[in-house]
């Protein structure tokens, strides 16, 4: 799937925000060192993992940028200062990794990851990790062109309906 840099920098935080969420839960049961791992594989098989990476620059940019509107001067330094947090950090994306991997270990058994890890590793599990981006990404387009010409579509119902009511939008 082909996400702008901001789009997918919000879908990670959105799935980063659900790890947490999710860690919280009562009564979860805590998966197996080896479920984890045999999850850890199979979010790295899908590419997971690499969705993740532009996170950390991303999140350390944003702040970057919120300090220089009222600190244009300092923009040379927040920059260093930026490209020595980047490196500094860049080892917690393995944080965000186990995370992710503890969610799917909640949602699947051992076997069951173990099972799909096998599948990707096949023909058939290749061409879908390779694939089905591409069909994701063409049907949300389709799907947005959809919805748009829907809406002209309601819009001009809105308009009929309240022009029977005295209203003309």
């Amino acid at each position: 799937m082909t996400f702008r840099p901001l789009n997918r920098l919000a879908l990670a935080a959105t799935l980063i925000a659900a790890c947490l969420a999710s860690a919280g839960i009562a009564g979860a049961q805590a998966p197996t060192p080896a479920a984890v791992a045999a999850a850890k594989e199979l979010v790295s098989l899908k590419g997971g993992a690499a969705m993740f990476d532009p996170l950390i620059p991303g999140v350390i940019e944003s702040v970057k940028n919120a300090f220089v509107p009222t600190n244009p001067q300092l923009t040379p330094q927040l920059n260093e200062v930026a490209n020595l947090l980047r490196k500094e950090y860049d080892s917690k994306r393995a944080e965000i990794l186990d995370g992710v991997s503890k969610i799917y270990a909640q949602h699947f058994t051992e076997q069951e990851l173990k099972d799909l890890v096998a599948f990707y590793k096949t023909p058939l599990g290749k061409k879908m990790i390779t694939e089905e981006p591409l069909a994701l990404d063409q049907s949300l387009k389709a799907a947005q062109s959809w919805a748009t010409q829907f809406s002209d579509v309601v819009m001009e119902r809105f308009r009929v309906e309240m022009k029977k009511r005295g209203a003309n939008l």
